[in-house]
């Protein structure tokens, strides 16, 4: 996970994962730590899967599937993407069934501020639901 340092498994944290999604290892990994360290809490239960597995560009399943299972604390994973491949990737692991841990959610929500949004209400203790409201309500913010 993010920046763990506490040794807590994901499966004893009894919180929403969140999986961030993205062509890129580099924007995956680099938005879940801005994630963390904006929440505040180091163990954050969110984790990037980027790329493919050689590190080129690319939407890999194996990568969706593994770290979904890593951040997996029992109450549901909320998946944010990118774009593209990503979601259609993460729709056909979700129509498949048994791929991902049960309850799992593709959250309709930007990325950066989705995920920063996500962890905080993760790592407070919220359900996957107030977890993937708080990451869509990220659409509505302004900035001018």
């Amino acid at each position: 996970m993010a920046g763990s340092t506490s040794g807590e498994t994901a499966e004893a944290s009894g919180r929403v994962g969140v999986v961030l999604v993205s062509h890129s290892a580099q924007v995956a990994d680099s938005v879940a730590a801005l994630a963390a360290a904006l929440a505040g809490v180091p163990d954050a239960p969110v984790v990037g899967a980027g790329g493919l597995p050689d590190g080129e560009l690319g939407t890999s399943a194996d990568l969706i599937t593994e770290a979904a299972h890593r951040v997996d604390g029992g109450a549901g994973v909320a998946l944010l993407v990118d774009l593209g491949s990503a979601v259609l990737t993460v729709k056909a692991l979700l129509a498949e069934g048994d791929e991902l841990p049960e309850p799992a959610r593709l959250v309709n929500a930007p990325l950066v501020e989705g995920a920063i949004a996500a962890v905080v209400a993760a790592a407070g203790g919220g359900d996957l639901d107030a977890v993937a409201a708080a990451a869509e309500e990220a659409y509505d913010y302004r900035k001018v």
